[in-house]
């Protein structure tokens, strides 16, 4: 079967798959540095020692990258499972229901502004060939070949959750100082998230300034508050 793609505009659903699995892997990414770089700026302003500051980044990085891969294996899991019964169900309304079947694919057809008569003929010709890959995709938009592997999806998270949260605990690593320690944290995330922003507009073809600027007021906000509830904590019980 000849099919027929625009040069600059992709229709293949693998490709489509690859473009959410990169803005799901900037996302864990963007987790990982936020989640981390707020505990380490918290802990740095309580006054902390050295080795409470990287106990408590190390422990936010595990835990972080373990709920990260949890949760998005029982999401992926969960979706996987209803696919695979709305396959099955489908496969078995055709077995039971040809007719039925045949009227809706020429309704969707048709629902696109395809004249009747050639709804019923591209039918007909579905029909002879992959009828449940058609009804799949026009009925459900599912692709019966492409789903969603959950053990992928869970390694994927948490790795892009380490790789982002690597690099705020660098930052905490070699600036030691109290005041060092919390300028660089704060440096590196505020860096970082901006070129994530960006990373994910070229993604997703929105506009990058705009993306990376909510990504920088959303993470700077979250810093000034960080600092001050460690800085308050620290001096109630200091």
């Amino acid at each position: 079967m000849t099919t027929y793609a625009h040069p600059h505009e992709p229709h293949k659903s693998s490709e489509t798959s690859k473009l959410n699995w990169l803005r799901a892997g900037v996302l864990g990414a963007n987790d990982g540095i936020v989640s981390t770089a707020l505990i380490l700026l918290s802990v740095i302003a309580a006054g902390s020692s050295r080795e409470a500051i990287l106990t408590a980044g190390a422990a936010a990085v595990i835990a972080g990258a373990i709920s990260m891969a949890l949760g998005e294996y029982v999401s992926v899991s969960t979706q996987r499972d209803t696919e695979r019964a709305l396959i099955a169900k489908e496969k078995a309304e055709l077995k039971d229901f040809p007719d039925e079947e045949h009227k809706e694919l020429v309704g969707i057809l048709s629902g696109y502004g395809i004249p009747v008569h050639i709804a019923e003929d591209a039918a007909d010709g579905i029909a002879q060939s992959d009828p449940l890959a058609a009804h799949l995709k026009l009925e459900l938009g599912i692709d019966g070949e492409e789903l969603t592997n959950p053990w992928a999806a869970a390694g994927s998270s948490a790795l892009s959750f380490l790789l982002g949260a690597i690099l705020p605990m660098i930052a905490a690593l070699v600036f030691t100082g109290p005041t060092s320690g919390a300028i660089a944290v704060t440096v590196v995330t505020i860096v970082t998230l901006a070129l994530t922003g960006y990373i994910s507009a070229k993604l997703s073809s929105t506009h990058s300034g705009k993306a990376a600027l909510r990504l920088v007021i959303g993470g700077a906000l979250g810093l000034i508050v960080s600092y001050f509830v460690g800085l308050l904590f620290g001096q109630a019980v200091g």
